[in-house]
């Protein structure tokens, strides 16, 4: 009988799917795992008490950093979040440049998913497609409001600037051409028998497994549960608009792949309705107090993240600074199922599972 000893490895941080300062560690006996701990990283930018000290606009460009490839979604959380506590109206015009860059923000962040995981997983062109198409979302962000990454757009009570003249007809032009590319993206990768063999059955939970996790987002959604913020509890304008909340039940990591590439369909079919009803004439700023002081209470406000539910929690005491801020990032929690999904599994199966629970590390460890 071979004798074998148990391995302690660490997986990252600079190894693929890990991408950035989250590693984990791996007992191992041969190749099978026989445990996995997740290990946050060093990051801790401290926001949640940082922003005890900072007013509520000075707080937005923290919450560019807590998910990087997704930075309009955050900004909106927070906004959201004040206004709602506040009891304030913003504009139509404001709310409709909001919906379509998170829309627009949700599409670019499942394509650098797209593109790293396919490149994780060994397959170098998808990633350099992923980014020439995101290139044209970046651009128009660009145009917006003069960033790539952090963008601090949105504020309480609506947005920094309106768009420039143009800007609407470039967002129209951008969704045929990201129909046709997304078609292509299924023709090059979801049919392929090797990406199939490495994804289908791996990674595998059921719904039930997913709830006591609190997962959320395609994570949630690939088990057959239909749960979609934009959906279940509606924000900003997202109840005009016709769109499907994209769920399949195999709870693996080739339904959550499936999930996310339909989820970029529903967002162009939103992005179509909402540049046809885009208002010609408006303002942009509603009718905000030149200090933004809530009143003294607390409120939870909850958004649907390209990653799940993304939560800002609030607690006022009347004054320009919150008493008590606390974000609730799914990133953080969804991976908290990963020593589960891992242990039984081969190392080979470790980057397959971790790119496909979808986590940004500005999130894990903000």
């Amino acid at each position: 009988m071979l004798r074998t000893e148990e391995l302690l490895l660490n997986v990252g941080p600079q190894h693929p799917s890990t991408h950035g300062v989250f590693r984990v560690i791996v007992k191992l006996d041969g190749e099978i795992i026989k445990e996995a701990i997740p290990v946050m990283g060093y990051l801790h930018r401290g926001t949640e008490k940082l922003a005890e000290n900072l007013s509520y606009t000075q707080i937005i460009p923290y919450t560019d950093r807590m998910d990087y490839v997704s930075a309009m979604t955050t900004n909106y959380v927070l906004v959201h979040a004040v206004e709602k506590m506040m009891g304030l109206e913003v504009p139509e015009r404001a709310e409709f440049l909001r919906l379509i860059v998170m829309e627009l923000q949700r599409i670019a962040s499942h394509m650098v998913w797209w593109g790293t995981y396919l490149l994780d997983i060994g397959a170098m062109s998808p990633f350099l497609f992923a980014f020439r198409d995101r290139e044209i979302i970046i651009d128009l962000f660009n145009e917006l409001c003069g960033a790539r990454l952090t963008y601090n757009y949105m504020r309480v009570g609506g947005v920094k600037w309106d768009a420039p003249d143009g800007w609407i007809d470039k967002v129209k032009k951008f969704i045929p051409y990201m129909y046709g590319k997304l078609e292509e993206y299924h023709t090059l990768v979801s049919g392929n028998e090797i990406f199939l063999s490495r994804i289908k059955g791996v990674g595998k939970y059921d719904a039930d497994t997913a709830i006591a996790y609190g997962l959320s987002g395609a994570n949630l959604r690939c088990t057959g549960v239909d749960w979609d913020i934009r959906k279940t509890q509606p924000y900003s304008l997202y109840n005009r608009f016709q769109f499907d909340v994209p769920v399949r039940s195999g709870g693996d990591c080739y339904d959550r792949y499936l999930v996310r590439m339909e989820e970029v369909k529903q967002s162009l079919r939103i992005l179509e309705q909402a540049v046809a009803q885009f208002p010609e004439q408006g303002e942009t700023m509603g009718k905000v107090p030149r200090v933004i002081r809530p009143p003294e209470g607390e409120v939870y406000a909850a958004i649907e993240s390209p990653r799940g539910e993304i939560g800002c929690y609030i607690i006022s005491r009347g004054k320009q600074e919150p008493f008590r801020l606390k974000f609730r990032r799914p990133s953080f929690v969804n991976l908290q199922i990963l020593p589960k999904l891992l242990v039984g599994e081969s190392m080979t199966n470790l980057i397959t599972i971790l790119g496909g629970i979808d986590i940004v590390v500005g999130e894990v460890d903000a």
